[in-house]
């Protein structure tokens, strides 16, 4: 973190036609000062290098709060007018980030800068923004410009569109309490009967999972997860199709062999041939650990259904809660009554700040919808960032689990913000929701701690792509900890979960480990292949490629990739999960046995995240570890199943 003060953070509107000028005036102003700031770097004045990377930074700091801004209250303003607006805002901001990226005359003055007197953190901001250039189509001929320029601002709208309609793609299903054998009660009394005397339950993630995890009925199982894997659906076919196409074309335009080369130059694994070389790495670790777990969960299903011939998705959670259940005496309605949503908010809160020496202080502030609860970060008595938690359901909204920045942080100029967007349940969560609370606020916590660079570029979560989620998958393994959960899980009655259940819980998770690896894989491949092989049918690609990687299968007539959201973000990219889980396993051998010890914590807190982009990851990692990353420890994880 640093010793220069920060300023107050940004103050959010109160009322409808406060948010309308929020997300019209205000980023309208940005995108001016930066055309200004743009034309005062072209405009031939005597700069020193510093003095010209002050005014490129600014430059970029505009452009980064109209999209922060944009990208946030897209996904999770109530006012569909707000979201509309915010989105042509983020696609403006994202399409002026693209045009400079060709601008010829900003080239000229960057790469004609004198490196010799820059700092360390100067010398990385022009060399990586030189580079960043190059990968926009700086250095081709004018036409090539200008269809760079063109393809990326596609790509930005392509890509919201795409978000929109999962985000709005939310689909029902009427069901009878007969269906629904099996749930636990406090999900029945969240859904009432109508007058017909049927429920509605929907594909948002607190009916799906506990559906998915739940329903004996498997009928009901197959007829939700049918619904799921029609999100967006066709809608997307189009959008999906056009996208790939329009990355391929950018790719080939820079000379590049895929859209995979493309986003992987700045990334820890290089090119297209890295991520293939390591998602064989992941299939060599897994292959021969899934093979037993996926037998046993066949004759399971067979127990219930005589002739069923494979494992579906709808039945994969059903039969790992059952067989943890039955052979390891973990009953998942058991677990899920010592996670009451307000005591995992606070523990949740506790655990992070004793572990990284914050505190939280709850203030009283503005925000978007009247279920987001916001706080001050503080550290060492001073305020060093703000952090917006918006974590339940409702229509409009992401409906999955992230965290956005809402302002990037910049030393004496900008208090870091940033906000989670999930979808919990008010009442009794499930154990794999609280890893996820616990995985995304490691993004969060991150990007507070890390907010404070110099140059907004090096802020925050500003590492390479592909260690971005090894903080994150880190701190779910607090979540599998018995003197952690001590701290926050109790039931009804104010009993604390007991240390017994949890070790047969950390057993029972080892079972099925290899089979949802082999998931995440086929994931991986779905968004590698995609957009390397850019195949005629879509729907029939990724149905292959799930089903080389695992033997649980896809339903019939499944259009899953019409729904998967990390195609967008994440494009080629979602190898960058196991990639991370790889490192993630690795750092959290500098813990040794107790995840709370206060000094490898302090250390892991200043030498990997508060550096934020400062430094390259494998670095980070390296001066934390004392060694560099490996292997080791992922196939040990994998093995323990």
């Amino acid at each position: 973190m640093t010793d220069v003060q920060t300023p107050e953070p940004i103050s959010l509107p109160a009322d409808s036609d406060g948010w309308t000028r929020f997300v019209t005036e205000r980023p309208d102003a940005r995108l001016a000062e930066a055309r200004r700031l743009l034309a005062a770097l072209k405009d031939g004045s005597a700069r020193s290098a510093a003095e010209t990377l002050e005014v490129w930074n600014d430059l970029s700091a505009a452009l980064a709060s109209v999209q922060s801004e944009g990208s946030l209250l897209s996904e999770c303003h109530p006012d569909a007018a707000v979201r509309d607006a915010a989105e042509e805002h983020y696609v403006a901001g994202s399409g002026m980030a693209a045009e400079l990226t060709i601008d010829r005359d900003l080239w000229d003055v960057l790469s004609a800068l004198d490196p010799a007197g820059l700092n360390a953190n100067q010398t990385r901001l022009l060399e990586h923004s030189l580079r960043d250039l190059k990968l926009g189509g700086v250095d081709l001929d004018e036409d090539g410009r200008a269809r760079a320029k063109d393809l990326a601002r596609r790509d930005t709208e392509l890509s919201m569109e795409f978000s929109r309609n999962i985000r709005e793609g939310r689909r029902e299903m009427r069901v009878t309490p007969e269906q629904l054998a099996g749930l636990p009660q406090d999900f029945l009394d969240e859904h009432p009967l109508d007058d017909d005397g049927l429920m509605t339950v929907t594909t948002e993630y607190p009916d799906l999972m506990p559906i998915r995890e739940y329903a004996t009925n498997r009928d009901t199982r197959i007829a939700m997860s049918e619904l799921q894997g029609d999100i967006a659906w066709p809608a997307n076919d189009a959008v999906l199709e056009e996208l790939l196409s329009v990355r391929r074309e950018r790719a080939l335009l820079l000379g590049f062999g895929d859209w995979a080369d493309v986003e992987t130059a700045t990334r820890m694994a290089r090119s297209s041939a890295g991520v293939a070389a390591f998602l064989n790495q992941v299939d060599e670790a897994s292959a021969a650990a899934a093979e037993p777990e996926y037998d046993q969960l066949l004759a399971r299903l067979r127990e219930d259904v005589p002739d069923a011939e494979a494992v579906t998705t709808a039945d994969l959670a059903y039969l790992l809660g059952a067989l943890k259940r039955e052979r390891y005496e973990v009953d998942s309605q058991e677990v899920r009554s010592y996670f009451l949503f307000p005591n995992v908010l606070g523990g949740v809160l506790d655990v992070t700040a004793r572990l990284l020496g914050v505190a939280y202080e709850p203030v009283d502030v503005p925000a978007w919808h009247e279920d987001v609860r916001s706080y001050d970060v503080h550290f060492g008595g001073e305020r060093i960032g703000r952090i917006h938690l918006d974590l339940h359901p409702r229509e409009g909204k992401y409906n999955h689990a992230a965290c956005f920045d809402l302002a990037t942080g910049m030393a004496g100029r900008e208090l870091p913000q940033g906000a989670l967007l999930c979808n919990f349940s008010r009442g009794t969560m499930e154990h794999d929701q609280v890893t996820t609370f616990l995985h995304e606020f490691g993004h969060l916590v991150h990007a507070i701690v890390g907010g404070h660079q110099r140059f907004i570029a090096q802020s925050g979560i500003a590492t390479e792509w592909d260690f971005v989620e090894a903080p994150s998958q880190m701190l779910e393994e607090w979540a599998w900890d018995a003197d952690v959960l001590a701290t926050f899980a109790r039931n009804a009655v104010g009993e604390p979960i007991p240390a017994a259940l949890v070790q047969r819980m950390r057993v029972a998770d080892g079972f099925g480990r290899a089979t949802l690896v082999r998931r995440q894989l086929g994931l991986a491949q779905v968004s590698y292949r995609l957009h390397a092989d850019v195949p005629a049918d879509i729907t029939a690609a990724t149905t292959e490629l799930l089903q080389a990687s695992s033997r649980v299968r896809s339903l019939p007539n499944n259009h899953f990739a019409c729904g998967f959201g990390h195609l967008t973000g994440y494009g080629a990219c979602y190898y960058t999960y196991q990639w991370s889980l790889v490192i993630a396993r690795d750092l959290l051998t500098g813990f040794d046995a107790d995840l709370m010890a206060p000094e490898p914590a302090a250390r892991y807190r200043d030498r990997v995240l508060a550096p934020g982009g400062t430094r390259d990851a494998a670095d980070l990692i390296e001066d934390f570890l004392g060694r560099p990353s490996g292997f080791d420890a992922y196939r040990g994880w994998l093995s323990e199943g």
